[in-house]
């Protein structure tokens, strides 16, 4: 149960009558009728409310759930002055009215707040001489009417205001008026409220809101109600609060727990070391000679050698058996490419069939690359280049880092990295993990012209921490399955 649903089950209750005793000694709530009436009566002839239209009698039909034998049921018509305020042109308010002088603050819809606070001090005030503005009086009730917050902002007013035409003042008559504010709150009233509405954004007329009903208790039990509610309010409000800090541990958590697993992967703490694993070291050295010899037939461009690893690079302590690489010492990293401008030019589309890969693509992956929107054709093809499945792409423009493996044969622009594992690595998805790990380095190591990037030799020039093979592979494994429940649990939050 939400705060909202406790604070309307707590209204409901009150409105039912069943949120604090009857008291057999409460004077008859026929006799607050006759009040009400004698009241509205005496008003009318002080010329400080209209004398209206009488409405029309309730009946049985309409009553929308049972009430105690001592309560009755009225129209907000029958005990209220109900009437909507006035607007102002924005030019005149800007130039008449936005004064201080000796006069009523003029309440807008933007000063009642949700919290149901009235901000009085908005720089608008009416001078007490002008006579074409409608007054709310001092602890009246003013409830937004119209637009997105009609039925939702409300407040009771502290002092005599003049007020906008999007709100609605309720003036009550012998009725508690935090009975009446509790009410229009309740989910009988918001239902009633919102049953008729009209209009394109929404809106409810002061007649329709007349002829309203609102089950009525002795006056005495009106205040006994007020009380328990005032008395609950800031338990649910403290609900509330707490209600908010889980939800936002719920909604961080998966997301929290993911980063987590991935720098425990990295630094060798998800994994047992195996004494029969060949160590990093040697892994390396075979590496080495697998590069060395596809420079040798061609197939990759021999880069300038950087500098070795220094201590001070180093971020965190690795495992035995563990070592310090850069991306290049272990494979080919290379950006994509596209040649041709403007990029967007049809001429590369145009009856396309190569898959073309863009960051987008790439940060809505969850890892892996199974679906593309683009798609080159020969012109597009010769311009750009086809990175093989299971390459592992890396972005570098606009969202950074953000990484997925290739479920197909890709082309894709500069704007994403590729990089393929030198053999004996099997495929990239230690990489792939490294690299999430990493994405809050490299993040903040981007640049901010236009569009945030990162160039490829910042990339190249950090280190990254390289296990052996055999533990790659057990990494991986203990990874996906961790990931897949924090997964689990972020569907489970939303």
């Amino acid at each position: 149960m939400t705060s909202q649903d406790l604070k309307n089950a707590i209204l409901l209750l009150a409105m039912q009558g069943k949120l604090v005793p009857q008291d057999p000694s409460d004077e008859s709530v026929s006799v607050l009728f006759h009040q009400i009436k004698t009241g509205k009566e005496n008003l009318v002839k002080e010329g400080r409310i209209k004398k209206e239209k009488q409405l029309p009698n309730i009946t049985e039909d309409e009553y929308p759930f049972d009430i105690p034998e001592n309560w009755g049921w009225i129209r907000l018509g029958d005990f209220c002055a109900v009437y909507n305020g006035d607007s102002i042109n924005a030019t005149i308010k800007q130039e008449k009215y936005s004064k201080p002088c000796d006069g009523w603050s003029f309440i807008a819809t933007k000063d009642v707040g949700f919290d149901h606070v009235i901000n009085y001090d908005n720089g608008v005030f009416i001078p007490y001489d002008e006579e074409n503005f409608k007054i709310a009086p001092a602890n009246s009730i003013l409830l937004c009417m119209e637009g997105g917050s009609a039925g939702k902002k409300i407040g009771i007013l502290d002092r005599d205001v003049c007020f906008g035409n999007k709100l609605c003042c309720f003036y009550p008559i012998k009725v508690f008026n935090k009975f009446l504010y509790f009410y229009l709150q309740s989910p009988s009233f918001i239902s009633s409220f919102f049953s008729v509405m009209t209009g394109l954004i929404g809106g409810v007329g002061a007649a329709k809101l007349k002829n309203l009903i609102m089950p009525l208790p002795p006056l005495a039990e009106q205040e006994r109600i007020v009380e328990k509610i005032e008395e609950l309010m800031p338990l649910v409000e403290e609900y509330g609060k707490a209600e908010e800090q889980l939800t936002a541990l719920n909604t961080e958590f998966p997301d929290k727990l993911r980063k987590s697993i991935l720098q425990q992967a990295i630094q060798g703490k998800l994994t047992e070391r195996d004494p029969g694993d060949e160590p990093a070291s040697e892994l390396l050295k075979r590496i080495r000679a697998e590069k060395e010899k596809l420079i040798k037939e061609g197939k990759i461009k021999k880069e300038k050698p950087l500098p070795p690893i220094t201590e001070d690079e180093i971020p965190f302590e690795l495992p035995d058996g563990w070592e310090w690489v850069r991306l290049t010492d272990v494979g080919e990293v290379s950006r994509g490419r596209s040649k041709h401008r403007p990029r967007n030019d049809h001429v590369l589309y145009d009856g396309g069939t190569y898959p073309l890969i863009q960051t987008g693509d790439v940060a809505r992956s969850n890892g892996f690359i199974s679906k593309c929107n683009v798609f080159y054709n020969e012109v597009g093809l010769q311009q750009s280049r086809m990175w093989p499945k299971g390459t592992l792409c890396l972005t570098i423009a606009a969202n950074i880092a953000d990484v997925g493996i290739l479920g197909f044969d890709s082309c894709f622009p500069d704007s994403v990295v590729g990089f393929n594992a030198f053999s004996p690595l099997n495929d990239n998805r230690y990489f792939l993990y490294m690299l999430m790990a990493y994405k809050a380095t490299l993040d903040s190591m981007a640049t901010q012209s236009a569009q945030k990037n990162i160039n490829l030799d910042t990339i190249v020039s950090l280190v990254y921490p390289f296990p052996p093979l055999a533990e790659q592979q057990r990494i991986v494994d203990r990874v996906n399955e961790l990931l897949n429940m924090c997964d689990e649990l972020k569907g489970y939050y939303e």
